[in-house]
């Protein structure tokens, strides 16, 4: 009987949404330690069933919410030319959905490279994007295909959209502290009303998208050189310019500003906005401690804590 295994995992936007989409630079860090694991088991039934925390039953009955991933599982099975292939596929995953945290297309890189393993086939990095590109579109509309390269990477990398992701090296130290507002986000809301916006009224929206770009690659110059004072309020910057096309949220707001009366040294949302996460830059451990307990009491759902170290590629 055929198995397969694919893996992935959650990853934050450290500066560059919405910006990324129209041709301007982002980094993206990835976080092993939220992980999402897809399996796929051959079955005798003449079925093709799907178990996930939002939905368990037959593939072709899933829900809206899931027609990306039954759109890409069928055309992954169309590829393989096997439509009626009979299995039970499997998704386990420790992502929050709609919270900036790339869900969808971890979700994605997961399956193909379980369905790439289910029919020993390689897969090279850019057919994995491909496919990812294609459940993404589904989804999100017109994505940027930044939260696909980060859900497939072992290390932070420097995007830009129509071009092969890097490796990014740094050697920054301290804290991310990324914290859920409880609120869902809402990337296809947020994409089409920055779209609109340069539609309407390009001569005041097209600046703040180049200065986010500019902002993005002066963070770069900070992480490659340690300075995480100008980290920070480099990033507090990318946040007004997210605040003023409408992108963020009050309790994002809220949660910003109580981050950086404790301590941080910059704080933004991360990922598509109008809900989902924040992250904010901490020193030091004790700081970094502060600032979930800050946040919690505050009213975040839940909050991790990422040393920066652990993730530098030098």
């Amino acid at each position: 009987m055929r198995q397969g295994y694919g893996f992935s995992h959650a990853k934050i936007i450290l500066i560059g949404e919405h910006a990324v989409v129209y041709g301007q630079p982002a980094i993206a860090l990835p976080l092993p330690s939220v992980k999402l694991t897809v399996t796929m088991q051959q079955t005798t039934q003449q079925a093709q069933l799907l178990h996930s925390r939002y939905y368990d039953g037959p593939l072709d009955r899933a829900m809206a919410q899931l027609t990306g991933i039954q759109k890409l599982i069928q055309a992954l099975l169309r590829h393989f030319q096997q439509p009626n292939e009979s299995f039970e596929l499997t998704i386990e995953s420790d992502l929050p959905a709609e919270r900036g945290m790339g869900s969808s297309a971890a979700t994605a890189i997961g399956i193909i490279r379980c369905f790439y393993d289910y029919f020993k086939t390689k897969l090279p990095t850019q057919t994995l994007l491909n496919w990812a590109d294609f459940s993404e579109k589904i989804i999100h509309g017109k994505p940027s295909g930044l939260d696909a390269a980060t859900a497939s990477a072992k290390t932070p990398i420097w995007f830009v959209k129509g071009q092969m992701p890097y490796e990014l090296q740094f050697k920054t130290k301290g804290y991310l502290v990324i914290a859920d507002s409880g609120i869902k986000g809402r990337t296809s809301t947020a994409v089409a009303l920055v779209r609109q916006e340069l539609t309407d009224a390009p001569i005041i929206f097209k600046p703040k998208i180049a200065k986010l770009g500019q902002l993005t690659t002066a963070v770069k110059a900070n992480l490659a050189q340690g300075d995480l004072k100008a980290l920070g309020q480099n990033l507090t910057l990318a946040q007004q310019q997210l605040k003023d096309l409408g992108v963020s949220s009050k309790a994002l707001d809220r949660l910003i500003q109580v981050a950086l009366t404790h301590g941080a040294l910059g704080a933004k949302l991360t990922g598509g906005g109008q809900g989902g996460c924040l992250l904010a830059l901490a020193p030091d451990l004790a700081t970094a401690e502060n600032l979930q307990q800050a946040l919690s009491a505050a009213g975040a759902i839940d909050t991790w804590r990422q040393p920066l170290a652990e993730i530098n590629h030098t």
